[in-house]
């Protein structure tokens, strides 16, 4: 009798007790994912917070310094696709455990390099799995969340590179400061190796992660609609990078205080781009399209803020935080479309969203540099990044009655 009677209790408290374990598992599954990639982000975006002192050190000038953070770019738009069909077949654990190799060792190289040729292509290297990480990263974290909730899953994925912004690049820049920029690579690589051990650790083992045929993943790519949003992708958020890869002058320069505040100003803008990043996930899963207009839309707003008010501390660092909040809350709208388009590809839609960015990456760092040595001045590159998102906007408006309807919240 005291057996029966107990017995509810007892399937109520075992229950409870696998879901908090589950619950458990699913956030460090979420937690390793985030991790790699806030090794990425950090990676990436410290390059341009140490921009002056690697420029230095090889004795080339900033304008041709930035060739190095195209070439990292160039490595995420090239790799995104080659790395993604070449594994298609692989277990995403496996592909996301490979990619972190990679990435370690172009971080080693980049640590390692004597001249510009060289550090050009170890930042080459290190972007190569940068496209196929996220593209796993989104398909691992749709897998954990449930479906109905691709933009929250990729958001969550993207966290980690914004919290890169606000404390990974900050802290990098600050060790390049005070203990060379090379330390700066080395130390990356290092908390890659412990992202590498999170994901063996914490990502399951499940046929449900298996790829599939290459044909599958191509197949996407013969649709215009895809293409047509990268291309909206690589102008629209090309800003973001006309401004990031310039913060350290505009702090020395333009604003005229201590390199010691390039940190901070990093990290507000990470803190603005985090925030963004949340909002646009949220956004990205109840509608189509708002998260891209708002978000551009904004941006524009602030960009113009910025490129006119720029020599004013505060203000500098007001429109810091207002570019990385408004773009980022375009970015899970992005990815969300995208994958909508082509069902069938979610690993080599999120990789291409990564490499439409870092298209975006070259554009702006390009862009924001041809400006500045036309000599138009630092804050020209603002609005050449204004241009270049005002364009993506107008790409936008034109191609989307063209595309596939996605449904209404």
């Amino acid at each position: 009798m005291l057996q029966k009677a107990f017995e509810p209790q007892c399937r109520a408290v075992s229950s409870h007790c696998t879901d908090k374990t589950q619950h458990r598992r699913r956030g460090l599954t979420l937690f390793a994912l985030a991790l790699g990639s806030f090794c990425i982000g950090t990676s990436e975006f410290a390059s341009m917070g140490v921009l002056q002192l690697f420029a230095e050190s090889l004795d080339i000038s900033i304008p041709v310094a930035t060739n190095a953070i195209t070439a990292y770019a160039f490595g995420v738009v090239i790799g995104a696709p080659l790395v993604t069909l070449a594994a298609a077949r692989f277990n995403r654990k496996t592909l996301l455990l490979a990619l972190l190799c990679i990435f370690i060792v172009g971080n080693v190289l980049s640590a390692i390099a004597v001249n510009l040729g060289m550090f050009a292509f170890a930042r080459f290297v290190s972007g190569m799995p940068q496209g196929a990480y996220f593209g796993a990263g989104a398909v691992v974290a749709s897998y954990i969340v449930g479906p109905g909730h691709g933009g929250k899953a990729f958001a969550l994925v993207m966290t980690g590179l914004t919290v890169a912004t606000i404390i990974g690049s900050p802290v990098a820049t600050f060790l390049g400061q005070n203990l060379g920029w090379r330390n700066t690579y080395f130390a990356v690589a290092g908390v890659g190796f412990l992202a590498l051990l999170a994901l063996s650790v914490w990502v399951p083992r499940t046929d449900a992660l298996n790829g599939g045929p290459i044909a599958q993943e191509l197949s996407s790519l013969r649709r215009a609609s895809v293409w047509n949003m990268m291309l909206v992708a690589a102008l629209g958020i090309a800003s973001i990078f006309a401004v990031y890869t310039f913060i350290g002058p505009f702090v020395t320069d333009i604003a005229g205080i201590d390199q010691a505040w390039i940190p901070p100003a990093l990290a507000l803008f990470g803190i603005g781009m985090t925030l963004g990043n949340l909002i646009g996930g949220r956004l990205a899963d109840s509608h189509p399209s708002r998260g891209l207009i708002i978000g551009f839309g904004g941006a524009l707003i602030v960009l113009a803020f910025l490129a006119s008010f720029g020599g004013n501390v505060v203000l500098l660092m007001t429109g810091l935080f207002g570019v990385g909040t408004t773009m980022m809350i375009a970015i899970p709208t992005i990815q969300v479309r995208l994958t909508s388009f082509a069902p069938e590809a979610p690993t080599l839609m999120g990789a291409m969203n990564l490499a439409a960015l870092n298209v975006a990456n070259a554009i702006g760092a390009w862009a924001g540099g041809a400006a500045i040595a036309a000599g138009f001045g630092l804050l020209s590159a603002v609005w050449a990044g204004f241009a270049l998102t005002f364009l993506g906007l107008i790409v936008f408006a034109i191609t989307q009655p063209r595309a596939p309807q996605l449904a209404e919240a």
